[in-house]
């Protein structure tokens, strides 16, 4: 059987996305995008204590070809979206090291959030620079019974 590589995720921008052009072999006039960013997820759960615990894991996003002019034209830090893509991980040379860096090349995305007037745009925790805990996303209530 054929392995499975396919993640899912919904989480808020960390920051603007990068987009990079460069040159399209088959057409010239249209070059070719690529858009980075940051995406967080984030899990609330209790821990032994009872305490309302966040846990936000940070993702590299790859966007290419027309989704790029999507993401460029329309996403900015703290908007909610939704990404399936697969895990993709490669490597490169820096300062004589061999470095290694898993992204989620993104094959569809959706958005999910929209800023409406009098709303900041800052909604996503904070980037994974500043190390600081993230406002919980929403409060979900009671435990799940399962």
């Amino acid at each position: 059987m054929a392995g499975v590589n396919k993640v899912i995720l919904v989480g808020h921008l960390g920051k603007d996305p990068e987009v990079r052009s460069f040159e399209n072999s088959n057409d010239p006039s249209r070059p070719n995008k690529v858009a980075k960013f940051s995406l967080a997820t984030t899990e609330t759960y209790k821990n032994k204590e009872g305490v309302k615990t966040d846990a936000t894991e940070w993702h590299n996003i790859v966007v290419r070809r027309g989704l790029a002019d999507v993401v460029e034209k329309y996403l900015k830090k703290g908007q909610l979206v939704y990404i399936e893509g697969k895990i993709k991980t490669r490597t490169y040379e820096k300062d004589g090291q061999t470095r290694y860096i898993t992204e989620i090349e993104t094959e569809n995305m959706t958005m999910l959030g929209v800023k409406r007037d009098g709303e900041s745009r800052d909604m996503a925790p904070e980037s994974p620079d500043t190390q600081s805990p993230p406002e919980p996303l929403k409060d979900e209530g009671d435990d799940l019974p399962f």
